[in-house]
């Protein structure tokens, strides 16, 4: 976490490890945060172009748990893949053999955020046993048919054009300053200055540390090809779905339709937040978190 974060001070007493692990062909570098006695293990599967300090505020929240959270293949600090394309299977795939990696199978919770939400529906919905999801910001139904279908189609064309350049060039406008502060601009709904500010500088940092052009932009169609609930019907898990009120990826109408859609799923929804809701609201996420696992049958 930077040292101007607003939750530095909440994360400073929870202990922290870099580890690696090779997975699929991808080496795969991931934090664990928290005791390893701790009650409940957490594995973390962040957003598209995201990595691991994505979600440090939620963590930050959290103390007594033990969180795992590894960058994607071809994000932060992981090589891509190289046995599995960058699809939402091929993900799924590393997913579930990181799990089994770190001897995780059956007993760890499963939390996505946003593009990791696909990615951990799809895992469990194929076979990964957990005891329980946690989903923030779900991706509730296909990118291209979200709630602002000009954005959707200049973002889509931005990435066709993007993988049609030359790569030395496409991967130069793939880093533009400027398309990551408008990304960032229309994402963010706090009016808090010092917040809006941190949280730009928080996507100029990571939010282009990726491999290289090939790998983003394929992760950015499987973003795209499918959502949650293509898989929800077949995740019989205790699933806990905290969506945002102003989301612009997913209006919050399609998140109660995705709730029905689970045999056993609970709706959290916090209002006056976007897409952000781990850097803008991560004390509400964490207390419905907490709160959803502390009434899990074996908590």
């Amino acid at each position: 976490m930077t040292s101007h974060s607003p939750y530095a001070s909440r994360l400073r007493d929870i202990p922290i490890e870099r580890r690696e692990t090779s997975i699929l062909g991808s080496t795969t570098r991931y934090w664990v945060y928290g005791p390893d006695d701790a009650k409940l293990t957490i594995v973390i599967a962040h957003g598209y172009r995201g990595e691991h300090h994505g979600l440090e505020p939620v963590i930050a929240h959290l103390p007594g748990y033990r969180f795992i959270s590894p960058d994607l293949p071809g994000f932060g600090e992981s090589t891509p893949l190289t046995e599995r394309p960058h699809s939402i299977e091929g993900y799924s795939d590393w997913l579930n053999a990181f799990v089994d990696d770190l001897g995780l199978r059956g007993t760890a919770v499963i939390l996505g955020h946003s593009f990791g939400t696909i990615i951990t529906s799809a895992a469990i919905a194929s076979g990964l046993p957990t005891p329980a999801l946690v989903l923030v910001n779900p991706i509730a139904m296909p990118g291209v048919k979200g709630p602002r279908p000009f954005a959707t189609g200049i973002t889509v064309a931005y990435y066709r054009t993007a993988a049609r350049l030359p790569e030395r060039l496409g991967f130069a406008l793939l880093n533009n300053w400027l398309v990551v502060q408008f990304m960032s601009s229309s994402l963010v709904k706090t009016k808090d200055k010092a917040l809006r500010k941190w949280i730009h500088r928080e996507h100029h940092t990571f939010f282009n540390r990726f491999s290289d052009r090939d790998t983003v932009v394929e992760a950015f169609d499987a973003s795209i090809s499918t959502d949650v609930s293509r898989f929800a019907s077949d995740i019989a898990v205790p699933t806990l779905l905290v969506a945002a009120e102003l989301d612009d990826i997913t209006p919050v109408s399609a998140q109660y339709v995705l709730q029905r859609s689970f045999p056993d799923a609970r709706l959290r929804v916090l209002g006056g937040v976007g897409h952000l809701i781990h850097y803008e609201r991560p004390g509400e996420a964490a207390e419905a978190i907490r709160d959803f696992l502390e009434a899990l049958p074996d908590s």
